[in-house]
């Protein structure tokens, strides 16, 4: 079934791509049921696979092997990608309608879908550096899509620092196969003690670069310059599935490093640590502090996605486990929340051709479920409740409290309600500047912005709503997924005990 659920959507982009595909409406129906097929072989998996059960493809060496098994994390982060992936691709249908090259979008988005399964199905590490980049060389026809010079230069920026990320963690498997028992991801750790003695500067060295690699992808600070010029420059449904799902490869890619290869006793208080500590809590004040000073709203989304990633990744950084289940919680919902923003985003521009924060007042009269839709993933990225941010937000905190290292505790502490306050102003600026204009549009004939009403097409509307839904319901019925996350850094957690 992992296999399926990879090869099909995969298979079905490449026909996409092939000539003949003329009649719109039939190119719409074969991706959606691509999509829907896809998914249900995905949902299939979910249940069906075994835990830990490995399956062996085939293998690049002898020692090599590519390999995929199921696991929570794996499981977890393949129902996001899914939820998301749906979403953005229903809403695509209305918003990729007036775009060119509308083929090879559909065609490329759906291989990248297949690509990201076998990310999240990865059995070790080799296999997972494999998806990898080929999920970087795939999803870069989406980033440079509209082939405007802009776009073309921001594909090669992320391109460029992708690469340079992904080779970083390649240096550090070279030293990792060196001092392992196995690649294959394993709950506590690999390494071989009885090898490590002298080599504990080394070893570290190696787990920095990989950590500070998978950052790139993650938007950690100082490579995070891609993702803000990548993010504005992309068809808004593709800049959802980036912001909800790409960067979380990096996030998948930190937590096999430091759950299931190095050990959290291995990193626990070492200069790796609290410098990799420090590079978050930079990223978080830089993303929040560039996104309250942009303009362009979807870079301002961009920027705020900087700063909400490391949220996650504080999260695994504190090494404790209210702090991974405050990361995997946030996982979930970011996913959730920056899609949603970035569709409504998309929504608003593809309506009204205005891409400025300060171009916006009055829309909310004019687009009143897709502002509404707005509001809501505001307040859950805030933190307030009772949407879904508040739950990750709070286990981030108490992560921060229970991590043993003082300094740094309280500082990530005081650093996400400061970050908080400055998501409450970029966010809602808009929000309030939408449903409360001011006095100069008192009194506009009909037809003006902030009367006549214009909202955006059915399956637009559609998505976005459904997104909202599911990010008030994971708000005020969290326990399932707090069960379930709980469970997973509990099983983490007494791995490294015993």
């Amino acid at each position: 079934m992992i296999v399926a659920s990879i090869l099909v959507p995969v298979c079905a982009g490449l026909l996409l791509l092939l000539p003949g595909w003329k009649n719109r409406k039939n190119m719409c129906i074969y991706t959606a049921a691509a999509l829907v097929l896809s998914g249900v072989l995905v949902v299939a998996a979910l249940f069906v696979t075994k835990d830990n059960v490995p399956v062996t493809v085939f293998s690049l060496t002898r020692s090599l092997p590519v390999l995929f098994k199921a696991d929570g994390i794996s499981r977890f982060f393949a129902a996001v990608t899914t939820v998301v992936w749906l979403a953005a691709g229903l809403y695509s249908f209305s918003y990729m309608s007036r775009e060119q090259r509308e083929k090879g979008y559909y065609g490329f988005y759906l291989m990248v879908y297949g690509i990201l399964m076998g990310l999240d199905f990865a059995g070790n590490i080799i296999t997972f550096y494999v998806f990898y980049e080929l999920m970087t060389l795939l999803s870069l026809p989406l980033v440079m899509h509209t082939r405007t010079r802009e776009a073309v230069l921001a594909g090669l920026k992320y391109l460029f620092f992708s690469l340079a990320g992904a080779y970083m963690v390649l240096f550090g498997i070279y030293f990792l196969n060196r001092y392992a028992n196995t690649l294959t991801f394993t709950a506590g750790g690999v390494l071989d003690m009885s090898l490590l003695e002298g080599k504990g500067g080394l070893l570290l060295t190696a787990v920095f670069l990989m950590l500070f690699g998978f950052g790139v992808k993650a938007g950690m600070f100082p490579m995070h310059v891609w993702l803000t010029a990548a993010h504005p420059v992309a068809p808004a449904p593709a800049s959802a599935a980036l912001s909800g799902v790409i960067v979380k490869a990096g996030v998948l890619g930190v937590i096999r490093t430091v759950y299931f290869l190095f050990g959290t006793e291995f990193i626990r208080g070492t200069w790796v640590q609290k410098i990799w500590l420090v590079l978050i809590m930079i990223t978080i004040l830089t993303g929040s502090a560039m996104a309250c000073r942009e303009k362009v709203f979807k870079k301002r989304l961009a920027y705020s996605t900087v700063s909400q990633v490391s949220y996650i990744l504080l999260g695994i950084a504190l090494l404790t486990p209210p702090g991974l289940e405050g990361a995997l919680l946030h996982t979930g919902g970011h996913a959730l929340m920056k899609c949603g923003l970035f569709l409504a985003a998309g929504a608003i521009i593809r309506k009204t051709g205005k891409t400025r924060v300060d171009e916006l007042a009055g829309i909310g009269k004019k687009m009143p479920v897709t502002m509404w839709c707005y509001v809501v993933f505001s307040l859950s990225l805030i933190g307030m409740p009772p949407f879904a941010g508040f739950v990750s937000k709070w286990y981030l905190g108490m992560g921060c409290m229970e991590s043993g290292l003082p300094v740094y505790g309280v500082l990530g502490a005081a650093i996400l309600l400061v970050s908080a306050m400055l998501t409450a102003l970029y966010l809602l600026q808009v929000a309030v500047k939408g449903f409360l204009p001011g006095k100069e549009y008192r009194g506009q004939q009909e037809g003006s912005l902030g009367v006549k009403r214009d909202e955006a097409p059915l399956l637009m509307c559609i998505s976005m709503t459904a997104l909202a839904l599911a990010v008030l319901l994971l708000g005020m019925f969290p326990g399932k997924i707090m069960e379930f996350c709980g469970s997973m850094a509990g099983i983490l957690f007494k791995e490294v005990a015993g």
